[in-house]
């Protein structure tokens, strides 16, 4: 019953700010977000990936209402690709981009505006030997977001989506890009949808999780197994042994903080295992999607709130 309210609370300025004041929060959002900056979060990535993980870096931020901006946005997303071609971590680091961030939802020209910002991080990311993976957000943006794909793909062939299991359009969506060369992480969704565009029902999103799953590891690309659920992640492995899938030719994603023993056992048994790790100032919209995901982090978060015995 908490997950809508905090959704909802995900987007009120007026939460964030109760939130980011509140003097425990911090100690208790370094749990999920590598750092402010750039550097302490490389740090968390040099550990993850000496570790054997690969890691995808978010840039923090979204929503984004002007040019300038989107503009520091693109500027911010350079800045870590050049950080990570010195250090020699493309072929183990790749970025996450929210296209919202880029100027996505701008009035006038925004889809533009957005294409054009992450077509530079795209170019130097082929440049140093990664990639680029297109964060999906509110069903409004789709449209838009898989359009920008479908442009960068012509250069960049390697550039990645993500599809949410929610959406009633998504097993369209996902055997359209169940195809050679294409790369998809799937994800159940974390955004607060209308029941006219989205299974409402924690059984019916699973469901169709499972449905577009073995859509994408049928067909001839690059799933991405964005899941913290173990019954997901056996049955991905169930559709990986079916369909003679060798390790290299799909992955599991899980998020920085969570599930850290299953992410390294999963390593250790030899499966392609990736972190999402986030890092940036604007860590609240972020913050409390995972806290409405999961009641086990919620509860972690009250828990700080508590006095000392």
């Amino acid at each position: 019953m908490l997950g809508p309210v905090l959704l909802a609370a995900s987007r009120s300025d007026r939460m964030r700010r109760v939130v980011a004041a509140a003097p425990v929060t911090r100690p208790v959002v370094k749990r999920f977000i590598a750092g402010d900056e750039l550097h302490p979060a490389m740090d968390t990535v040099r550990g993850l990936t000496d570790g054997g993980l690969d890691v995808t870096l978010d840039h923090l931020g979204e929503d984004v209402t002007d040019r300038a901006t989107a503009g520091a946005t693109r500027d911010a997303y350079l800045r870590l690709l050049e950080t990570l071609g010195k250090d020699q971590l493309g072929p183990r680091a790749e970025v996450s981009v929210k296209l919202s961030a880029f100027g996505q939802a701008l009035p006038d020209g925004g889809h533009d505006i957005a294409l054009a910002n992450v077509r530079e991080v795209a170019e130097l990311a082929t440049e140093i030997g990664t990639t680029v993976t297109l964060d999906m957000e509110d069903h409004t943006t789709v449209d838009s977001t898989l359009a920008i794909l479908h442009e960068l793909r012509r250069a960049h062939p390697q550039t990645g989506a993500v599809l949410q299991s929610y959406l009633f359009r998504t097993e369209e969506d996902a055997r359209a890009l169940a195809v050679a060369g294409s790369r998809v992480r799937l994800v159940k969704g974390a955004y607060k949808e209308p029941a006219s565009v989205a299974f409402q029902d924690k059984k019916d999103v699973d469901r169709a999780y499972v449905r577009a799953l073995r859509t994408l590891f049928e067909g001839d690309g690059y799933p991405m197994v964005g899941s913290h659920d173990p019954r997901m992640i056996a049955i991905a492995q169930d559709l990986a042994a079916r369909n003679h899938r060798t390790a290299g030719s799909y992955e599991f994603q899980m998020l920085y903080g969570i599930r850290t023993a299953e992410q390294r056992r999963l390593a250790d048994e030899g499966e392609r295992m990736r972190i999402y790790v986030p890092y940036g100032a604007d860590w609240y919209g972020y913050f409390m999607r995972r806290l409405a995901e999961r009641p086990a982090n919620l509860a972690f978060f009250l828990r700080s709130f508590l006095p000392a015995r």
